[in-house]
């Protein structure tokens, strides 16, 4: 049982600083550093990683050298990229600033991410032989509904609504054609269009089969039509916030996969077990600096969860 993933692919630019700078303000760094990035090429690095899935990403990289080392990366890791193609325009770029505490500020410059808002005929049947498709909005809405519609019959749908601020544009289309919808507070707020997070939650919750909100440190709330649960954080000392919500929803993704079942039989126990897994991964993920390169592998996942186990 397959994951394929659409998504961007950026290269960060990571800067560790005393503090996050104020508006106006210029700070000095400690270090810098590049490393592969983008919400959609993390999460594939996730769901291969920490995961153990069979893993295919599908997006776009620029011509500049960027794009064929990050293209690289992610078949050094064993994940399929013939559904990478390469566009006339620059590699997506992340900057990031990530302070003494672990916590981050992120400004992206789409680049290649945002040239195409339609799959290729050779991405068009990447997507078509997975079990699982898994998405995010750093990508055009556009290319999100075009992988949603060539999904192969019976296929799960995870879509990552973050960023959060072009779901807006095409909700209704976008929980229609979604399995498990995965947000974290902020997210579930301008996503539902609700100030009121229990009111946000009721509300995405009947709009989805699946739903699960992540707390940060307080774990998520797993949601299943009228059933709920919640799934404790691990305690963790952080080091680096950068990625975690991507390796939760990789392998959370990885974790549908492996059950062999459809959409259609979601339970809550089943997304449960997922999202149990999705936290100590990215428990695990936040005790080291970056963002693919922080993501564990699916043997430490095990142990974590053993470790932890009620």
């Amino acid at each position: 049982m397959s994951v394929v993933v659409v998504g961007s692919i950026n290269q960060d630019v990571v800067a560790r600083v005393d503090r996050i700078p104020a508006p106006g303000e210029t700070l000095l760094a400690s270090s810098l550093v590049r490393t592969g990035g983008g919400k959609g090429a993390n999460q594939a690095v996730a769901a291969r990683r920490a995961g153990g899935a069979d893993v295919s990403f599908v997006g776009a990289v620029g011509t500049d050298a960027a794009g064929e080392t990050l293209r690289s990366a992610l078949a050094a890791d064993g994940i399929d990229v013939s559904g990478v193609v390469q566009v006339d325009d620059v590699t997506g770029t992340a900057l990031i600033s990530v302070d003494a505490s672990g916590e981050n500020a992120i400004v992206v410059a789409a680049g290649a991410n945002a040239a195409r808002d339609a799959l290729t005929d050779e991405q068009r049947a990447v997507v078509a032989a997975a079990s699982v498709l898994l998405t995010q909005l750093e990508i055009p809405v556009a290319l999100v509904r075009d992988a949603a519609g060539a999904r192969g019959e019976g296929a799960w749908h995870v879509l990552n609504a973050a960023p959060s601020e072009p779901f807006a544009s095409a909700r209704d289309a976008l929980l229609a054609a979604t399995d498990v919808l995965v947000v974290n507070e902020h997210e579930a707020l301008e996503a539902a269009g609700i100030d009121d997070l229990d009111e946000a939650v009721t509300a995405l919750a009947r709009a989805v089969p699946g739903l699960v909100v992540t707390l940060g440190s307080r774990g998520c709330l797993v949601v299943c039509g009228a059933q709920r649960a919640e799934v404790p954080a691990h305690v963790v000392t952080p080091v680096d916030t950068t990625g975690a919500g991507d390796t939760f929803c990789g392998v959370l993704a990885a974790v549908l996969a492996a059950s062999g079942r459809r959409p259609d039989a979601i339970d809550l126990d089943l997304l449960v077990d997922a999202a149990q897994a999705g936290a100590a991964a990215s428990a695990l993920a936040v005790t080291r600096p970056g963002a693919q390169d922080a993501v564990p592998t699916v043997d430490e996942v095990a142990a974590l969860r053993k470790e932890n186990q009620p």
